[in-house]
């Protein structure tokens, strides 16, 4: 079986930070709208997704029956729901999806405010593993994502974010351009 991810589980090292899967290849899911929303935590946003126009790129993880209820804890702020393979495209060439695909949604996008802001610690954990993949599908990340106006903190030297992995000081510096040069992306939250 497979997750569809879409967020931190983008990331290769922040994924093995909760269990084993197997690979992970980029795909875009269509009929899904990419959301920084509010997920439960005291102290920052996430990211959500719901059914909806439009597309959303991640990753489909290939996983067993066991890492499933591992991941089902991971991602308790959402419900497991499964996708029509259809609407998946894998962006791997002759790869054939041969199992269930689940997706962890939400219903109702809760916007991020200055108490729950948007974590730049995880904004970098996302982009990092998007950027594995190419600058592009970062940009396409960015691009297909809703709320970017919403606060952010700069938490880089002290991350509230638990499972930051993966992320270089070279990832970071491109994050920052990317995030720059993009029309709707957002600004710092003053200090």
């Amino acid at each position: 079986m497979y997750i569809f991810g879409y967020g931190s589980l983008i990331n290769e090292a922040s994924r093995n930070l909760t269990g084993d899967t197997g690979k992970a290849m980029p795909a875009v899911v269509s009929g899904l709208q990419r959301y920084w929303g509010k997920t439960g935590s005291p102290v920052m946003s996430h990211l959500v997704v719901r059914e909806g126009e439009g597309e959303c790129n991640g990753v489909l993880i290939h996983i067993d029956d066991e890492a499933l209820s591992i991941f089902d804890i991971r991602e308790a702020g959402y419900q497991r729901v499964e996708l029509a393979a259809s609407r998946v495209k894998v962006l791997e060439p002759g790869f054939t999806i041969d199992g269930p695909v689940y997706v962890y949604v939400t219903e109702d996008v809760i916007s991020p405010c200055h108490i729950q802001p948007i974590a730049q610690s995880y904004v970098d954990t996302v982009l990092a593993g998007c950027l594995r993949y190419s600058a592009d599908f970062a940009q396409g990340f960015i691009a297909s994502t809703y709320g970017w106006g919403f606060p952010r903190m700069d938490d880089r030297h002290a991350p509230v974010y638990q499972r930051v992995a993966g992320v270089a000081d070279s990832d970071r510096s491109i994050i920052d351009t990317l995030l720059e040069n993009f029309p709707d992306a957002f600004k710092k939250q003053e200090e």
